[in-house]
């Protein structure tokens, strides 16, 4: 459902974005001690993560609207992996959740290799919350899913201690923001711009010395850094040279908004923005589908019924649950065109951006097109599927 060699190509260009060469490097001039430093621990945060999406799944599960629900989990699952706390030694954490729908409800089985016990529980968590599950009806199969993440520790989507002083206080920074949900409040319907600290730490001090943003040129996006100013400045810094000065860019995404919601992001940014955005329709297109499979199968049981009797105290019957189906299908229609739509304002962007930079947006344009190619075809597909359920439907002759 990603195109990972696409979003990989693009994530670093987004990521090193805005940490270039030093003034003075930039002037031929020698550096400092502290501009020579690499700061690092700085990856971007997802909003979804303060302000969850709100499930909507089906009564009845299926073993579709199962993995469709897990991936809506997955830039919470991803957030728990940031953590160097819930991770192995090695760079690459896999996860695995399954998930058991019976009688008597849903469980979700968390396991995985290079997943501490935190981290473990901290997935677990997430998919407790977050993927509700109802009970089936007396007398049904079970129902069984599982889905794989994955994580491999680039520096830009994890935290790792001990590279250098300064870099363990950004890594502070960044686990920190999960807890800071409160500032984000003006961004449930829009995504910030990236914002810029100044951060100096002074040996002498168990706080930042200094903490000072950028102006952003927007009111709201200005007023969340005032409120994480604060929040920075009283975290502590331990530091053994005298003075050490850096930057921290603040990069947001959030996986549920809509596509209008990043407008205030950067081209690169906001393609990425997009990807995530992908994901969720995905899920929602899984669960869409997987709500239409046991209105395909009611329906069918019932006409199966009424071929052997020719029972006309039936149709009705038959005529409610085939009004069960359209609906389905229409769900399944709408949540394909909502990725569609998604899919065609990312071709949109990389095309444009291919267009100034055809090296690194080359792949990506091509990568998109399929994307979009893959939900004509599925439209297509279910736009005939959803016609000819409609056309099935049985009708009163007078």
């Amino acid at each position: 459902m990603l195109r990972r060699v696409a979003v990989a190509s693009v994530f670093l260009t987004a990521a090193c974005a805005g940490q270039q060469k030093p003034a003075a490097a930039q002037a031929g001039q020698p550096t400092s001690t502290e501009e020579r430093v690499r700061i690092t621990n700085q990856p971007p945060f997802d909003l979804v993560n303060c302000f969850p999406r709100e499930l909507q799944l089906p009564e009845q599960a299926s073993q579709g609207v199962v993995l469709g629900a897990l991936l809506t989990t997955r830039p919470q699952v991803m957030e728990c992996l940031v953590d160097p706390k819930h991770r192995g030694p090695e760079k690459s954490t896999t996860v695995e959740v399954k998930t058991s729908v019976t009688e008597q409800g849903a469980t979700h089985a968390v396991s995985g290799t290079n997943l501490t016990p935190e981290g473990q529980a901290c997935i677990q968590k997430v998919v407790d919350t977050q993927v509700k599950l109802a009970a089936l009806p007396k007398g049904a199969q079970p129902v069984e899913a599982a889905i794989p993440f994955e994580h491999t520790t680039s520096g830009l989507n994890s935290v790792t201690f001990g590279i250098n002083e300064g870099s363990d206080f950004t890594g502070a920074v960044r686990l920190a923001q999960q807890g800071w949900c409160e500032c984000y409040a003006n961004f449930k319907e829009q995504v910030p711009p990236p914002l810029t600290a100044k951060i100096k730490l002074l040996k002498a001090n168990p706080t930042p010395a200094e903490v000072t943003f950028a102006p952003s040129g927007n009111t709201e996006a200005d007023q969340l850094a005032a409120c994480l100013q604060p929040k920075i400045a009283a975290l502590p810094a331990k530091l053994s040279s005298d003075e050490l000065g850096f930057s921290y860019r603040f990069v947001h995404f959030d996986s549920a908004a809509p596509e209008a919601a990043s407008a205030n992001l950067p081209p690169e940014l906001r393609f990425l923005q997009l990807d995530l955005n992908r994901t969720q329709r995905a899920a929602d297109s899984a669960i869409a589908d997987g709500a239409r499979t046991p209105a395909a199968l009611a329906y069918a049981e019932v006409v199966d019924r009424y071929q052997k009797t020719k029972n006309w105290r039936l149709f009705d019957e038959m005529s409610s649950k085939c009004e069960a189906l359209v609906k389905a299908d229409t769900r399944v229609l709408e949540s394909i065109k909502a990725r569609q739509a998604t899919d065609q304002a990312a071709l949109a962007l990389a095309t444009e951006m291919a267009a100034k930079d055809a090296e690194n947006w080359g792949d990506v344009v091509a990568a998109t097109q399929k994307n979009v190619d893959e939900s004509v075809k599925e439209l297509a597909d279910a736009e005939k599927m959803a016609a000819q359920d409609k056309a099935a439907c049985p009708k009163k002759k007078f």
